[in-house]
């Protein structure tokens, strides 16, 4: 592993950190960091239930904070990192925010807008091509995912 890959995977540590918040939050496990040049400028983790808004996703809150860090719309040269594969709505405005590259953990095979389902990071009518990599702590990840639900279900059946 080289040393490229020892600061990516510090960086998805940190948004495993705050997919871990999500967790003791009630929220799905999702966490996001945004980096830019060798600085964290964004944190963030799925808010949905606490804000009671369908589009307070891990990677929604974190684009908001550094757009406001950076003061423009505009992140070229910021680095998402996350932990769950970006859906369609995250991965749209991944786009829009013109993100140099995306760095996620795990496969959503129901809604991963990267690779699973769709395929909107290189779609070529699109005016930005988002660089992506998958896999960086992806067990670590998923099983994060998979026990929260599998609790999930575990309290649904005791009701």
């Amino acid at each position: 592993m080289g040393l490229l890959d020892l600061t990516d995977e510090r960086w998805m540590r940190e948004a495993l950190r705050e997919a871990r918040k999500a967790e003791a939050e009630g929220e799905v496990p999702v966490g996001a960091v945004i980096v830019h040049g060798d600085t964290v400028i964004a944190r963030a983790h799925n808010q949905r239930e606490l804000l009671k808004d369908p589009t307070a996703h891990a990677e929604m809150i974190a684009l908001t904070q550094a757009a406001e860090h950076l003061g423009n719309w505009r992140l070229g040269g910021a680095r998402l990192f996350v932990t769950l594969e970006p859906c369609a709505m995250c991965a749209g405005a991944i786009v829009l925010a013109r993100v140099a590259e995306v760095t996620w953990a795990t496969p959503d095979p129901r809604a991963g807008a990267v690779e699973s389902v769709f395929r909107i990071l290189e779609e070529p009518r699109l005016n930005h091509r988002v660089v992506s990599r998958s896999g960086l702590l992806e067990d670590e990840c998923s099983d994060l995912l998979k026990s929260f639900f599998r609790r999930r279900r575990d309290e649904k059946d005791r009701e």
